[in-house]
């Protein structure tokens, strides 16, 4: 047996075939770090692997608070999905904290 049929991103209990001694050995990306990876792992899947690729991050949000403190948020898209146990992607989302200074602010104190 071996991966030539599946290659699998990520940890995957399902992504297995029968290797030597009625043993299994995976086809997942995670297998590298477990060290059960089938012997044809790294020809059948490292060699198609591809990688996350996203985009720039988009512009900060708004603050979510007319007055105080409140939080600002971007995120970008993923322009190439990983595949074949590529590397995963990175945050798409991230997010601040902003102070929110209205001109109405004052004339609440």
């Amino acid at each position: 047996g071996g991966c030539w049929h599946q290659c699998c991103p990520g940890r995957n209990n399902a992504c297995w075939a029968a290797g030597a001694h009625r043993a299994r050995c995976y086809c997942d990306s995670y297998c590298e770090r477990t060290g059960d990876c089938c012997e044809d792992y790294h020809a059948a899947c490292r060699r198609a692997a591809v990688g996350c690729a996203v985009g720039p991050w988009g512009p900060w949000s708004g603050c979510s608070s007319l007055c105080g403190v409140g939080s600002k948020a971007r995120s970008r898209q993923v322009t190439i999905p990983p595949r074949h146990g590529g590397e995963p992607c990175p945050d798409l989302k991230q997010r601040r904290g902003c102070l929110g200074e209205h001109p109405t602010c004052g004339t609440a104190k």
